[in-house]
C-alpha cells in the first residue's frame, strides 16, 4: 500500500503494533538540494534546514509515531551518514531506549576519488534498534574467508589449562564438529553502489541498491510480514519486500517519488551484482606470468582490457602511458596492434610493449622493452 503524504500524518492513522519492520532513509541533513536525472526526467528534494535542532526535532516526532505502529517483535533501521549520525543515535536512544540498540551497520562501497582534502568517504551508517528484547532476528551466513582453515574448524575443540586443543573421545579420536553453515553476517556490509547504467536505477537522488534492502528484510522479517518505509523515495524497500514475499507500506510526500515507486512495483526488477555473485577474483584477468612482469614496474594494473595491461603511475606530458605484456598466445604483430589501438582510445602519447621478441616497424609512439630476465641474459652474453 502506498501513501502520498507526510509520513507523520499517515503513521498516526495506521494500526498500532501492526508493523514488523521499519526502514527509514530520511533526509541526511546535508544542507543541499539533492538532484539527479535520468533520460528526460529530473528529480530533486530539499535537504536544507534552518538548524540542526529543527532537523532532529523533525526526525524525533516521526520516530515516536513509528514506535507506536511497530510490533513488540519489530525492529527499526535508520539510514544516515556522517552529516548527523552522532546526533541521530542520541535521538534514537531517547525514543527507543539505549537498551534496545542492537547494531551499528556500516555499509561500505567503492567510489571514484575526488578532489576533497582528507580521507575518501566510502561508507554510510544504519542504526538497528528493536522495540523490545523480544525482537525477531534471522541469522544470515557468509562464505568462509580464504584464510580460514576449514579442515580445522570441522573438528571440535576444548580448552585445557588455558590452551585450545582438539576434543577427543574416550578412544582418543578427535570428535568431529557439527555441520557448518558459514560465518554469521557481520555489521560491515560490502555492497556495491548501483552502476549508473543498471536497469534497476531510476534516476532518483539517493537511490539505494535492492541488495542492501534484501539483507535488512531477510534478517528481521519472515514471509508475509509487514515492511514499512516512511520515506520511500523511489520505492526500493517496497520492491525488495515484494520480491521477498513480504507485505509493504510506503509513504512519501513527493509526487515524483510516489509515481516512481508505483511504476516499479508494477514490474519489480533487481539488478544482479556480478561482484557479489562471483567474488572479486572474477574481475582478475591477468595470469601470474604477466603479474610477475608488471610487479617490476611502478604501475597500476588494468583488468579486462585486451590491449592494455597497466598504466605507468608517472604520466608523459600529462597523458597516461599504456603498458602491455605480449601473451604467449599472441604474435608480436597482434600485440603491437592491440596496444596501439587501445592506447589511442585512451589518449596516450607514449605506450610500452614488453616482449621477448625483437621488433621492427613499430609505431613511433611505442617503446619496445624486453623483460628484465632477458635483458640480464643479453648483458651476461
Amino acid at each position: 500500500m502506498l501513501y502520498l503524504d507526510d509520513c507523520l500524518n499517515t503513521l498516526k492513522s495506521l494500526e498500532k503494533n501492526s508493523v514488523d519492520l521499519i526502514y527509514l532513509d530520511p533526509p541526511f541533513f546535508t544542507q543541499k538540494i539533492q538532484k539527479l536525472s535520468k533520460a528526460d526526467k529530473f528529480y530533486e528534494f530539499n535537504d536544507i534546514w534552518e538548524s540542526r535542532e529543527e532537523y532532529l526535532n523533525y526526525i524525533k516526532k516521526r520516530l515516536i509515531v513509528m514506535k507506536d505502529v511497530l510490533k513488540d517483535s519489530g525492529s527499526i533501521f535508520l539510514h544516515c551518514d556522517d552529516s548527523a549520525s552522532w546526533y541521530l543515535k542520541i535521538v534514537m536512544d531517547e525514543v527507543l531506549g539505549e537498551e534496545n540498540f542492537q547494531s551499528e551497520i556500516i555499509w561500505t562501497y567503492k567510489r571514484w576519488s575526488n578532489s576533497k582534502k582528507g580521507l575518501l568517504p566510502c561508507h554510510q551508517t544504519i542504526f538497528l534498534y528493536s522495540k523490545t528484547k523480544k525482537y525477531k532476528f534471522n541469522t544470515l551466513f557468509c562464505e568462509y574467508s580464504p584464510t580460514t582453515n576449514i579442515d580445522q574448524i570441522q573438528q571440535q575443540r576444548e580448552r585445557i589449562d588455558g590452551k585450545a586443543v582438539y576434543k577427543k573421545d574416550s578412544d582418543g579420536n578427535v570428535i568431529q564438529a557439527s555441520e557448518k553453515k558459514g560465518v554469521p553476517l557481520s555489521d560491515v556490509w560490502d555492497i556495491p553502489f548501483l552502476n549508473p547504467k543498471a536497469k534497476e536505477r531510476v534516476g532518483y537522488p539517493t537511490q539505494k541498491p535492492i541488495e542492501l534492502l534484501d539483507r535488512i528484510i531477510k534478517i528481521s522479517t519472515d514471509e508475509n510480514d509487514i515492511v514499512l518505509d516512511p520515506f520511500m523515495g523511489s520505492g526500493t524497500t517496497l520492491v525488495s519486500a515484494k520480491l521477498l514475499n513480504r507485505r509493504y507500506i510506503g509513504i512519501d510526500k513527493s509526487k515524483d517519488a510516489y509515481e516512481i515507486a508505483q511504476k516499479r512495483l508494477e514490474t519489480p526488477f533487481k539488478t544482479k551484482s556480478h561482484l557479489l555473485e562471483n567474488g572479486i577474483e572474477s574481475y582478475i584477468t591477468k595470469n601470474d606470468e604477466i603479474y610477475d612482469v608488471l610487479k617490476q614496474i611502478d604501475c597500476d594494473i588494468v583488468q579486462r582490457n585486451k590491449g592494455i595491461d597497466a598504466f605507468l603511475k608517472k604520466h608523459y606530458r600529462n597523458t597516461p602511458v599504456a603498458v602491455k605484456v605480449q601473451k604467449k598466445s599472441e604474435t608480436l604483430n597482434e600485440a603491437i596492434d592491440l596496444l596501439y589501438k587501445a592506447s589511442l582510445k585512451k589518449g596516450c602519447i607514449k605506450s610500452v610493449l614488453i616482449t621477448e621478441e625483437s621488433a621492427k616497424n613499430i609505431p613511433e609512439n611505442m617503446i619496445i622493452l624486453n623483460p628484465i630476465n632477458i635483458q640480464i641474459e643479453h648483458c651476461l652474453k
